[in-house]
């Protein structure tokens, strides 16, 4: 893609820029091999090779894959301050999705990602164990949770559920009504919480205890769970900050949203009846706490409490969370059998 001069015009804002093209480097190599992305980013760790390209790549090796004038763009901006996400990249003048998917190309063909980068999909950087996760999900995810994932794109959610299951993440990327915003929702719906289902998982295994046990979820239908639990009994149903038309039948509600501290204080009561014997490794329970303070702190949720017993010999105490914004969720259960 080269102009009449561009080889005059490579050697002196490179110049300008300083230093010399680097090589991909060790770290590039390492983030390439890195699990799941596990912060709110647009570019994954194995992904990362895409800014140290934009970064380091002289003149004439962009401008083999891009634009000479969008070259000129890049070169110059980065002479400022190195480019540290997509949306930074794509704030360039001239620089749109068609030109990050050639800035990707470049960026692959010379060695600074490898297959572990599956590319750029709606201004997000993907890695193949990233898609792997977002298949997952997209496949599995319940109707309700789909739809708080995705709140300012029920047609796209409706769209996703009507196709599934879907194969791979370009094919969700290409679901109408799939954009920057939704597909990140759904990456991060898929990946950030790793370490809190982790625990989840270690508290649930370990099951009744006696007279009782705790049950956990991350995921879940929270609509199914308030309507169609109680065969034998069912009560206590407060409701807060749901739409109207979603408030359960004979539900009070309350006029206050939850807030991190109580959504803390209550999954940690459900993880204390759960482990009382101190089975769960402090390793597990240290790094869950620490995802679920990341995900909570600072946010809203809605969600409801209820008890109920589906026969006369048990009995069930639940929480659900869900925010308000992103869809995370959380649903906490302890019950009692004799």
């Amino acid at each position: 893609m080269r102009r009449l001069g561009t080889a005059l015009l490579a050697a002196s804002l490179f110049t300008g820029c300083g230093g010399t093209e680097l090589e991909p480097s060790n770290e590039s190599i390492a983030q390439q091999q890195s699990p799941l992305t596990t912060t709110d980013v647009d570019v994954s760790p194995e992904c990362q090779g895409i800014l140290q390209f934009a970064n380091t790549a002289s003149y004439a090796t962009l401008d083999a894959y891009l634009p000479s004038d969008v070259v000129s763009n890049l070169v110059a901006r980065r002479a400022v301050s190195p480019f540290v996400s997509l949306a930074d990249i794509s704030s360039v003048r001239l620089v749109g999705a068609a030109r990050l998917e050639q800035l990707t190309a470049g960026a692959r063909a010379q060695g600074f990602i490898g297959s572990s980068c599956v590319g750029v999909l709606d201004g997000l950087a993907v890695s193949t164990d990233d898609a792997a996760a977002i298949v997952s999900l997209v496949n599995s995810i319940h109707d309700s949770e789909l739809h708080d994932v995705l709140p300012d794109a029920w047609n796209g959610a409706a769209n996703l559920l009507s196709l599934r299951p879907f194969t791979s993440v370009q094919a969700i990327s290409n679901v109408a009504g799939i954009g920057d915003v939704s597909l990140r929702n759904i990456r991060n719906s898929a990946t950030l919480s790793r370490p809190l289902e982790a625990l989840i998982d270690a508290a649930n295994t370990l099951g009744y205890q006696g007279h009782g046990g705790a049950y956990m979820a991350r995921h879940f239908d929270w609509w199914q769970e308030v309507t169609t639990n109680g065969r034998y009994n069912y009560g206590g149903l407060e409701c807060f900050g749901l739409e109207p038309s979603s408030v359960p039948a004979g539900a009070t509600v309350r006029p206050y949203l939850a807030d991190a501290a109580e959504v803390r204080a209550e999954f940690l009561d459900t993880l204390a009846y759960a482990n009382q014997n101190n089975q769960i490794p402090s390793s597990v329970i240290s790094a869950g706490l620490a995802n679920l303070d990341e995900r909570i702190t600072g946010r809203s949720f809605k969600g409801c409490y209820f008890g109920y017993a589906n026969d006369p010999w048990s009995g069930h105490s639940v929480a659900i969370f869900v925010d308000t914004v992103n869809g995370f969720s959380l649903m906490t259960d302890t019950y009692w059998a004799e």
